[in-house]
């Protein structure tokens, strides 16, 4: 009997939806694990005052939001120094994220919860995100206005937003100042330097020629000097703008703090926050995650550059790997002697797909970054030396790595597609008088091109996730520019540039402050992962257009 219904087959079908159904479920676990922890840390929790019994039996006030809350093992939280009942083999301990890091040294600390008395809302207490130094949490007890006195109590909750809208306004103009109108003079003047040493250089000049020309650029340098202490004079007014109001805070032990409204990147009262004020509030830092630059070490602020790497990057890498993947399949299925040699080029080519990540990292730096655009510097930035130009890792280096680490992936793909076509197909347009040449592009390659676009989505899905080869090859831990502007040639390919999946490597061990980079990991994952969503989504669409047109015209 039970011979009889292995026999039939029936029991691997159960297998194998089982094991389908396990998969499913492994992976839908993961992308909710990550939305929820990513999605959840933007949402502005309530803050806690609680009082706390220490060990030698003194109590002290804190004030903060609860991270996390744990059972542990009693012994274990005893050999931290911290009093338990002795009758207790296991006892819960929060996380409170208490922030003062500038005052207290640290942004978090774990309390027992038999140590915590009753946690206690206060409306008054309020929470800043600042610039430098973590979040602050205390009590607002005035604003000030040049050091005088203009509103306190609950008057100064009033006052606070418009003046905070003020300030963060004037730092935006600070940053415009400091990014773009100074940092382009620095950039022209740079480019006099180059441009003086490439008369350094030249033999084709005379001594007076080159006299002439080094006055020329003398007299350019004086007027961008010029310019900058212009706008040096002006930074440093706005400067002293941006430091006229600021607020009086009270801290959960009572030591009073004065900070500048420059310094505060956004304030909330979370404890009279609404669920449409917190809804808002959600989307204003969601946003912000997005759109802003990181700081404090990549744990605070936003991941725009990262998000704009990324794209970037996959965008030329997609460009160079489609046209060489998809030739060498059309070569290697339309073209070559199916002898020794092919088999051997499809062997070379399958075993490459398993070649380790980092293999690839080590001959992009070696041959792409020291060879090719070492080369490149001594042929065509000579004044630059001994500085490299393409001779350091950069965004174009990248990119040609992660196209040679996935081109095997496209050419498999392409000639599977090729493969599949009917003989038939070929031999119907060379009767009809079509050349061989004509068949394969009129008739071989539309047909195969949804393969070619299966190929592409699944070397974007493995180039935008790796980070290994990416270290070595251009991207860093933070990149204070962009690599596009407004200058010539408007993308700069030499330049270095974040990115999302090194971004969480970065945040998540390397970051001196864990617990504060913690949620930043699931929220930098949960984009990264979308981002591969959205960008195989849009392939997606247009293989499948294509094969609904492709097969159109074949009907």
């Amino acid at each position: 009997m039970i011979r009889r219904w292995f026999k039939s087959g029936d029991p691997w079908i159960w297998l194998i939806g089982g094991a389908v159904s396990l998969s499913v479920i492994m992976v839908v676990g993961l992308l909710l694990l990550i939305g929820v922890r990513g999605l959840g840390h933007f949402w502005q929790p309530p803050v806690v005052e609680a009082t706390v019994t220490e060990a030698s039996g003194q109590e002290r006030e804190i004030l903060g939001t609860i991270r996390t809350l744990e059972t542990v093992s009693a012994q274990s939280v005893r050999e931290s120094g911290i009093d338990v009942p002795a009758s207790l083999n296991f006892v819960e301990r929060y996380l409170f994220k208490l922030g003062n890091r500038d005052i207290t040294g640290q942004d978090f600390e774990w309390f027992v919860a038999d140590n915590l008395s009753e946690f206690r809302y206060p409306a008054d207490a309020i929470q800043l995100e600042r610039r430098e130094w973590g979040d602050f949490f205390g009590y607002l007890q005035a604003i000030k206005e040049n050091g005088e006195v203009i509103a306190e109590g609950e008057a100064a909750f009033e006052a606070l937003p418009p003046r905070l809208a003020r300030a963060n306004a004037i730092m935006a103009e600070i940053n415009h100042l400091e990014r773009y109108e100074i940092g382009q003079i620095n950039k022209n003047i740079e480019q006099l330097r180059l441009e003086r040493r490439r008369i350094e250089l030249s033999d084709e000049l005379t001594a007076a020629e080159k006299a002439q020309a080094y006055a020329d650029i003398e007299q350019q340098v004086a007027g961008f000097n010029a310019d900058y202490e212009v706008l040096f004079s002006e930074l440093n007014e706005v400067r002293e703008r941006s430091m006229r109001d600021a607020l009086v805070a009270t801290t959960s032990d009572g030591q009073s703090v004065t900070i500048p409204l420059a310094h505060v990147v956004r304030a909330t009262r979370a404890n009279t926050m609404g669920v449409t004020d917190k809804l808002m509030e959600y989307g204003s830092r969601f946003w912000g995650f997005l759109s802003e630059y990181p700081r404090e070490a990549n744990t605070e602020g936003g991941i725009l550059p990262a998000i704009f790497g990324t794209v970037m990057m996959v965008m030329i890498m997609s460009i160079v790997v489609t046209p060489f993947g998809v030739l060498a399949a059309i070569y290697l299925r339309e073209y070559a002697h199916q002898g020794p040699v092919t088999r051997m080029v499809r062997i070379s080519v399958n075993n490459l797909a398993g070649v380790p990540s980092i293999v690839f990292g080590v001959f992009g730096l070696g041959f792409f970054v020291y060879f090719f655009g070492g080369n490149i510097d001594q042929m065509f930035y000579p004044e630059a030396l001994p500085a490299p130009t393409f001779g350091s890792p950069g965004l174009i280096w990248a990119s040609l790595t992660l196209a040679l680490l996935t081109l095997p992936v496209v050419i498999v793909s392409t000639e599977e597609g090729l493969t599949r076509i009917p003989k038939a197909m070929r031999e119907g347009s060379l009767a009809l008088g079509a050349t061989k040449s004509e068949t394969l592009w009129r008739v071989i390659v539309p047909v195969a091109t949804p393969a070619m676009m299966t190929g592409l989505i699944l070397a974007v899905a493995r180039a935008a996730g790796e980070v290994a080869p990416l270290m070595l090859v251009g991207v860093v831990k933070l990149a204070p520019n962009l690599p596009v502007d407004g200058e010539f040639p408007f993308l700069h390919l030499e330049r270095r540039i974040m990115h999302l999946g090194f971004h969480i490597y970065d945040v998540g061990f390397q970051s001196p402050n864990v617990e504060a980079g913690r949620p930043l990991v699931y929220a930098t994952a949960m984009v990264l992962v979308a981002l591969i969503l959205l960008l195989n989504l849009t392939a997606i669409a247009i293989r499948n257009r294509l094969r609904e047109r492709y097969k159109s015209d074949s009907d």
